[in-house]
């Protein structure tokens, strides 16, 4: 052999002087096993023929039968046993004879990967025993008829989870005989919610803005999530900690660092890919991702959180889908976002880095957390948007919670980031000729000020402000911030800078319900508390912004004086007309209005500052016929184009989950006051409560929503 070829035969090679064995990152390669593992030298005439030996097994894996109805999986479509861990299992073994416990000896072998070892849980020898012990791997014969053998199996409570190969060993005096590589008697073992603590696992995780179709039971979804941690190049050894997985699934639903699952775009323009607002559920993008292993295109944060919500309950962790409203993006989670001002009061756009998004998604995963002090488990952020850098990598969490109320955030992972997502205050500032800084104002409410989630058996939501934040200005809020800054959060300090706050006028901002293509009408009141007579000179800007905060354009400027008489109360209404913003509005229909006021008597700034989302019209879904399991219906999805312009390139999306897999048609354009008409055909195969799911794409408009619950009879 040439020095060359050494050389490149030694790069090749995964190993290094640390390790044995090449490291462990995938469930689907697999190793060879030998059906006769020979202890030494076999005679002649030994005929494995002549000892006991395996004819078939039966995995009691179809979704009527006893495993998946008690383990909580039958309504995976997937046609291999699947089975929680911690937990009793059944499988039958037909033998040649029958079973003769006095001289016959056998047990199960549960292998994963191509590189299986028993001290990293790749292979589990499990005997045939007596007694099972709760939690622990064991099995023991529960019924012998003939030549068959019923056993009842216990996984560890502990185990990896993933997709293992079963074997079945028989020994012989003259070495091992074992079944051959079978695919059909593959088990997938998944985490137990059901072990400690029930977690109700009926519904879909609710995304505000319409995006509610992400459904973790159809065919090929587990192997595609199997796939996200091979992708990750998460050891199998590590599989079994909730906590590992969903450290890198947070990293790896992204695209950012790994060419994970979704590539994020934020700039309205989704050449080549899908837009965002048109996905209708989260098993198209895994489906795609498993099929080209490819980043999908496009996401945002409603997409990525719905993404990783599929994967981590597929898995069998509980999670829920999270809303938080204004929400700080805090680059240097100093919990102080600043809006500067001009001499005259108006937001200067060039010094303002900082913005808040309009809502930010992001979801939670229920588990203990051993590596935390008692009472920071439960449920746990993790966010899969790629936001900044955690560890080297985009990725968020997971964070304790009950750490993020109480300011423990000392404790890993990112909790100052997500702390500062729900707790930062809005700096007012107004630079001063001389550099110095003069805070005009601080708003200390509107960051994080509601957080919320899918309402359990219900397509409502449920408010849960309450368990990130205490009540503002109470004495626990207080307590929770001192320690969060004890523990290294930069609460910056207002010391270096001049604040005196105008505390006799106040300024309120409301806006009337807005529906797109409609004019509406916002209104400025002032409430004057003293005896003096005061004059504000008030300037109005509305912006048209990203949802993430960022702005576009400036479509409407408006300035006017207010008289405010003393201890009086002023209100001052301003028009908003469609013709301003429609041409230039993006797909979220999202404006953020300043409004900022100089007090002419004292010098003083008032500001106020409020992000308006518009109405957007739904579509209407409706079926036509009987509703049965096996029997072909029909649904009908209809829209009216309410704007004064025709749609263009106009697509319509419709899932139904369980039942009708994602079918899209383009209909190309709709004339304004049109109304469009689809009917699809399907079949039901399930009875059972589901969810028609549809969504509408064009130029001008997006974020198009329809959702129709359905009962499926039973034939």
């Amino acid at each position: 052999m040439s020095e060359t070829t050494s050389t490149n035969e030694e790069n090749k090679l995964p190993l290094n002087g640390r390790r044995a064995i090449p490291p462990n990152y995938s469930n689907d390669e697999e190793n060879e096993v030998p059906e006769m593992e020979a202890f030494g030298l076999i005679p002649r005439g030994f005929n494995p023929r002549d000892y006991l030996r395996v004819a078939d097994i039966y995995m009691f894996k179809e979704p009527q039968e006893i495993n998946k109805k008690e383990h909580h999986t039958d309504k995976y479509y997937n046609p291999k046993l699947i089975v929680r861990r911690g937990q009793a299992f059944q499988i039958q073994i037909d033998f040649n004879r029958p079973y003769q416990p006095q001289s016959d000896q056998f047990w199960l072998e549960f292998l994963m990967g191509r590189y299986p070892q028993q001290n990293k849980g790749t292979y589990i020898p499990v005997p045939v025993g007596g007694a099972l012990k709760p939690g622990q791997w064991g099995a023991k014969i529960i019924h012998r008829e003939n030549n068959s053998v019923r056993l009842s199996i216990m996984s560890s409570a502990t185990c990896i989870i993933g997709k293992f190969r079963l074997y079945v060993a028989v020994l012989t005096p003259y070495g091992i005989l074992r079944t051959r590589r079978n695919s059909a008697t593959d088990t997938y073992i998944l985490f137990n919610p059901w072990c400690q603590r029930k977690y109700p696992l009926n519904g879909l995780p609710f995304v505000l803005l319409g995006s509610s179709g992400f459904r973790w039971f159809e065919e090929n979804v587990l192997d595609a999530c199997l796939f996200l941690m091979d992708k990750a190049e998460l050891e199998l050894s590590g599989r079994g900690n909730p906590i590992k997985i969903c450290r890198v699934a947070s990293a790896v639903i992204n695209s950012r660092d790994d060419d994970g699952v979704i590539a994020g775009s934020w700039n309205n323009s989704y050449d080549y890919g899908v837009a965002p607002s048109a996905w209708t559920g989260s098993v198209d993008i895994l489906l795609e991702y498993y099929s080209s292993k490819q980043p999908v295109r496009y996401g945002q944060c409603w997409v990525f959180a719905g993404v990783f919500n599929t994967f981590l309950r597929c898995l069998g962790i509980p999670a829920r889908l999270i809303t938080n409203y204004s929400s700080a993006h805090d680059n240097n989670a100093n919990l102080r976002m600043d809006f500067f001002l001009d001499d005259e009061g108006k937001v200067d756009t060039r010094l303002t880095k900082d913005s808040v998004w309009n809502y930010h998604c992001w979801n939670e995963a229920w588990m203990t957390r051993p590596d935390l002090p008692v009472g920071f488990g439960g449920w746990q952020v993790v966010d899969g948007t790629p936001q900044e850098t955690s560890d080297g990598m985009y990725r968020c969490g997971p964070a304790s919670v009950q750490a993020i109320k109480h300011g423990h955030v000392c404790f890993q992972f990112d909790a100052p980031f997500v702390y500062a997502e729900v707790n930062s205050d809005i700096f007012y500032t107004r630079m001063e000729k001389n550099g110095t800084q003069v805070v005009e104002n601080i708003d200390t409410t509107r960051i994080g000020q509601l957080i919320v989630t899918k309402e359990v058996g219900g397509d409502g939501m449920m408010d849960i402000t309450e368990e990130y934040k205490f009540r503002e200005g109470s004495d626990e809020e207080r307590l929770a911030l001192e320690t969060a800054v004890m523990y290294g959060v930069k609460k910056q300090s207002i010391q270096d800078t001049t604040y005196q706050p105008q505390t006799d006028v106040d300024m309120d901002f409301q806006a009337q319900k807005a529906v797109l293509g409609n004019d509406f009408k916002v209104t400025i009141t002032f409430r004057n508390k003293s005896r003096n007579s005061y004059t504000a000179t008030t300037y109005f800007s509305g912006n048209i912004v990203f949802y993430t905060g960022v702005p576009k354009s400036e479509f409407k400027k408006h300035s006017f004086s207010a008289k405010l008489e003393p201890s009086s109360c002023n209100s001052f209404d301003i028009v908003i007309k469609s013709s301003e913003y429609m041409r230039d509005l993006l797909e979220q229909a999202s404006f953020h209005f300043f409004v900022t006021a100089r007090i002419n008597e004292t010098g003083k700034i008032l500001a106020v500052q409020k992000a308006v989302m518009l109405d957007i019209p739904t579509l209407r879904i409706k079926t036509k016929g009987e509703l049965v399991a096996g029997k072909e219906t029909s649904v009908i999805v209809e829209f009216t184009n309410p704007l004064k312009q025709t749609l263009e390139n106009v697509t319509l999306r419709l899932e139904g989950p369980g039942m009708l897999r994602t079918i899209k048609k383009q209909f190309g354009r709709i004339p304004m006051n049109s109304t469009l008409t689809w009917e699809v055909k399907f079949t039901p195969m399930r009875a059972g409560l589901r969810k028609l799911i549809a969504s509408l794409n064009s130029d001008a408009l997006r974020h198009v929503y329809g959702e129709l619950n359905v009962q499926i009879q039973k034939p």
